[in-house]
């Protein structure tokens, strides 16, 4: 099949590498534990709640038509990749909140390029419990996630001769 879907608009294809980065970024800066209290993963930080300002205006894109234009050639194919988008998102949302959650559970002061922001809830003793366990494990999963869009987007390109990765370059 040749390419018969026009490009993604640059500014969702820009958003959408820089999110990939950031979430890549922060996973790799993870640190877990009590440990963070005396030493807090800034950059870790910084590129999670980057991960969360984007989320946004790349909604709004999607919304404004710029969102998933691949061609499924079925009703479970398009089902699929709307869950797979779906949770994504979620992820995208969820990640961040819990992170900046559970550092506000366990005192830590959460930062924005120098900026404090303010503790989600009150400081407790001991773990920080379910909330940190699910930002943990989460940030596992949206790899898993992303690690499957990307193969489903290369699926695209080279089974079903779509144009998927030249509509998602910034050239």
């Amino acid at each position: 099949m040749s390419e018969t879907i026009a490009r993604y608009p640059k500014t969702l294809v820009a958003i959408h590498w820089v999110t990939a980065a950031a979430v890549l970024g922060a996973w790799a800066t993870a640190e877990g534990g009590r440990e963070v209290v005396q030493n807090p993963p800034l950059l870790h930080f910084t590129l999670g709640l980057a991960v969360l300002a984007l989320v946004l205006p790349r909604l709004v894109l999607r919304l404004m038509g710029g969102g998933d234009q691949a061609d499924h050639r079925s009703r479970a194919l398009a089902v699929a990749a709307a869950a797979g988008h779906g949770l994504l998102y979620a992820l995208l949302i969820a990640l961040p909140v819990t992170g900046w959650y559970a550092a506000s559970q366990m005192g830590v002061q959460v930062q924005l390029l120098g900026l404090p922001l303010p503790a989600l809830t009150a400081p407790i003793q001991g773990r920080p419990g379910a909330i940190a366990e699910f930002h943990e494990s989460a940030g596992s999963i949206i790899l898993l996630l992303a690690g499957l869009h990307a193969l489903a987007a290369i699926w695209h390109q080279f089974v079903l001769r779509d144009g998927t990765l030249r509509r998602m370059s910034l050239r």
